[in-house]
């Protein structure tokens, strides 16, 4: 019974993930999916799920199988009339919604074999360690939960034989305490891959609510992923006009701005943040910037170029830069980039229209694998 228990709640979740798969860029470019997130899980509503469940009418109410009947008795009660009722007859089936609770580490899986993401190869191990169990050998003592089945019993069958108990015609070979053997471990301790995404926005005037929504989706998505890939990530947070400062997760996707943009303000800061706390060769290190593409000046611009050279491409994994569109910013700042990085793998940049755009926004910068 428990066996088909499980077989039929694997089954379950594999239409679950069916459905999660056909609706993806749907759920991807809600905001609402993420205000359902609790610590591990997300609620999704699935659509026209229909959970088979028995229903028990109320007694006397007469109808086949409810007392004897007469010939002619409709099939589940009584008859109705086609003219009663409030509701006009229409042509589609009713919506059945069921919500669902998934696992971030089911969402970033369905997520990267849509998208065909790779997997990530880091380049750098952290100072944190993780201790892993690992079976080494065999003992004669353990607990019952780690006795290994083959050896006990090839120890129960050599005593047998060497004690002519043992016959081919019977063989029924039964084990003694003395005869039991155990799987033995030992714990090991091993650097932990890690990673940290510093992420960089643009809250100058024009940057209104919804280019923000855009940016604050995408980072959860981009959140999940990464997170899948390392065993420890860490965020930062910055934004800018024309001076940048260090924020809370918080702060960060509610913050109303305005003012001008210098985007050179906050690549100087990032930089300063791997410099006092990421090393490259222990960190795998994203800079995320979002940005309307309106920068204050082209001499900023030129700085953003030598700060992009000198101390963040040669120090990180990959440099991202997502232009949100906006009717008031000119978008020039991606131009400039292309110019600048067209043939520098360690540059992606993205072109973010609307919320549609967000998936092929991820694909971009997650697809290279790096």
């Amino acid at each position: 019974m428990s066996l088909k228990i499980d077989q039929d709640h694997s089954r379950f979740r594999g239409i679950v993930k069916g459905r999660i798969r056909q609706n993806l860029r749907k759920y991807i470019s809600q905001g609402e999916l993420i205000g359902r997130k609790g610590k591990d899980l997300v609620s999704i509503p699935i659509p026209q799920i229909d959970i088979p469940r028995f229903r028990f009418g109320d007694k006397q109410q007469g109808g086949a199988g409810q007392g004897d009947g007469d010939p002619g008795d409709p099939v589940g009660g009584e008859e109705g009339d086609a003219e009663q009722g409030s509701g006009k007859a229409g042509d589609s089936a009713g919506e059945h919604v069921l919500e669902v609770d998934v696992t971030l580490d089911e969402l970033a899986a369905i997520l990267g074999e849509e998208l065909e993401l790779p997997d990530i190869m880091d380049k750098g191990k952290s100072k944190i360690i993780n201790e892993k169990e690992r079976y080494t050998g065999i003992r004669r003592i353990g607990p019952e939960s780690l006795r290994h089945f083959r050896r006990t019993y090839r120890e129960a069958m050599k005593r047998q034989i060497a004690m002519g108990a043992y016959s081919k015609d019977k063989p029924v070979v039964v084990p003694i305490p003395d005869d039991k053997r155990y799987r033995s471990w030992r714990t090991e301790a091993e650097p932990v891959a890690n990673a940290v995404i510093v992420y960089m926005m643009d809250v100058s005037g024009s940057m209104g609510d919804e280019q923000k929504e855009i940016v604050r989706i995408e980072s959860f998505w981009i959140d999940a992923w990464l997170s899948r890939q390392y065993k420890g990530l860490e965020s930062r947070f910055i934004i800018h006009d024309a001076v940048a400062r260090e924020v809370d997760r918080e702060t960060f996707f509610h913050t109303r701005e305005s003012g001008g943009t210098m985007i050179s303000s906050a690549y100087k800061l990032c930089a300063q943040l791997i410099d006092d706390h990421y090393p490259p060769d222990e960190w795998n290190i994203y800079p995320f910037h979002f940005s309307d593409g309106d920068n204050w000046s082209m001499d900023d611009t030129l700085s953003c170029v030598e700060l992009m050279k000198q101390k963040l491409l040669p120090r990180v994994n990959m440099f991202a830069y997502g232009q949100v569109e906006s009717p008031y910013g000119s978008g020039q700042f991606i131009k400039d980039l292309r110019d600048h990085f067209g043939k520098d793998e360690r540059v992606v940049v993205s072109e973010i229209r609307d919320k549609d755009a967000i998936v092929g926004s991820i694909k971009d910068f997650l697809g290279k694998g790096k």
